[in-house]
């Protein structure tokens, strides 16, 4: 059984959290801490799969222990629930590291779907957000003016621009809003063997294994965002 870490300084919440958590995990899979100092304790001591992690804590930024869980715990996943969507926040987070971002005002439902995901290999990132900053990629991309490179400069450019494709790129957009193989063959019309043919490459070409490590690389990469 995977085993829960839930990070909120708000009682009410980590027993929501911990509701919606043990529907799609099993009863008995959470442990809840209100602290990131209590956090990194218990981290130390038990063995966890996923961390619920909250930005606003009473002894800082939540994201400030994505790095650390990073370094000593790489085989935890974090996702972040916060009320905090601003654009910034959500890339810092998964520049940081974590594998998806969840918005609190989500309802019950949708959050058991995006942890639902995970489990699929999905990157759980609620669609609002996912939207938002995929329609800001874009808008820097039309506005984006041509740079003349010459020499190692161009060859580099061009090396790193030819490292996925462009219908790879599409499908990991969709695999960083959550979706599995299946919903992204659907809604991009074609067949879940093709999608699972352009999974192989995209985990091969940017050297992970799960589709969370694919989006944090990409990301990482400028690729989205």
């Amino acid at each position: 059984m995977t085993r829960i870490l839930i990070v909120d300084d708000d009682l009410q919440l980590q027993q929501r959290l911990e509701c919606i958590a043990e529907r799609v995990y099993g009863r008995g899979a959470c442990t809840m801490v209100g602290t990131l100092a209590q956090a990194r304790a218990m981290l130390e001591r038990q063995d966890f799969g996923l961390v619920l992690l909250d930005v606003g804590l009473p002894d800082g930024s939540g994201i400030s222990l994505v790095p650390w869980i990073r370094e000593h715990a790489p085989q935890v996943d974090v996702v972040i629930v916060s009320s905090l969507g601003d654009d910034a926040i959500v890339l810092q987070a998964i520049r940081a590291g974590a594998v998806g971002y969840l918005l609190k005002n989500g309802e019950d439902m949708e959050l058991e779907l995006s942890l639902g995901s995970m489990q699929r290999g999905g990157a759980p990132i609620d669609p609002v957000i996912a939207r938002r900053i995929l329609l800001q990629i874009n808008a820097a991309g039309d506005a984006a003016a041509p740079v003349q490179r010459t020499g190692a400069a161009a060859a580099s450019a061009k090396e790193q621009k030819e490292k996925l494709t462009e219908r790879e790129l599409e499908v990991l957009r969709l695999v960083a809003q959550g979706l599995g193989n299946r919903e992204i063959s659907e809604s991009l019309g074609v067949s879940i063997n093709t999608i699972e043919f352009h999974a192989k490459n995209i985990f091969r070409k940017l050297e992970v294994r799960t589709r969370g490590g694919a989006v944090h690389s990409a990301t990482q990469q400028g690729w989205l965002g």
